[in-house]
């Protein structure tokens, strides 16, 4: 990462994870909206549930968590034979907190995270925009798929939630971003 002086990263840090609170505001308001009956549905083909999906996106999180920030309480893993969209929605919301402390501390040049492991066979990177830039896409192509499939098991999504997750300037405020947008 580029120097910067300590009030930028401080900055930088703390937009950070208001952008991966409102990425996972956005995960929450699909599972708050999905039709119960696409939650473990069999999509057609050789495609994982929704459950799946969601379970998967955890997970990962936790192992973002594990491998990049042990220092910080990895959350319970979630199993998606057995998860119900409540369990998901706390899970998720857990996951999320750590993945906001973790983007913090690796970018407000404390130290404390200095690499981003996305897997134990991957190569590690030096912690920075690219770590938060990785988790977004990762987690914004799930997101498309559980839209997708949604729609495709005839079970779509309202508007307010497809469309919601679009408002950012709505889901930043919700997430606590005094930030001015320009």
């Amino acid at each position: 990462m580029a120097a910067r002086g300590k009030k930028g990263q401080s900055q930088l840090g703390q937009t950070a994870a208001t952008v991966f609170a409102a990425n996972d505001r956005m995960n929450q308001m699909l599972i708050e909206h999905l039709d119960e009956a696409a939650w473990t549905a069999k999509p057609p083909g050789k495609v994982r549930p929704i459950v799946a999906i969601f379970t998967h996106m955890h997970n990962v999180r936790c192992k973002w968590v594990r491998l990049s920030a042990p220092h910080l309480q990895v959350p319970t893993q979630l199993n998606r034979a057995r998860c119900t969209r409540e369990q998901a929605q706390a899970a998720l919301a857990e996951s999320a907190a750590r993945c906001v402390e973790m983007l913090t501390e690796a970018l407000d040049g404390s130290g404390r995270v200095n690499m981003f492991s996305r897997d134990a066979l991957a190569p590690s990177w030096p912690a920075g925009v690219e770590m938060l830039c990785y988790m977004l896409a990762h987690e914004a192509h799930h997101r498309g798929q559980v839209i997708m499939l949604a729609h495709q098991l005839g079970l779509a999504l309202p508007y307010k939630a497809s469309d919601g997750i679009w408002n950012w300037e709505k889901l930043w405020k919700e997430c606590g971003s005094h930030l001015p947008l320009c």
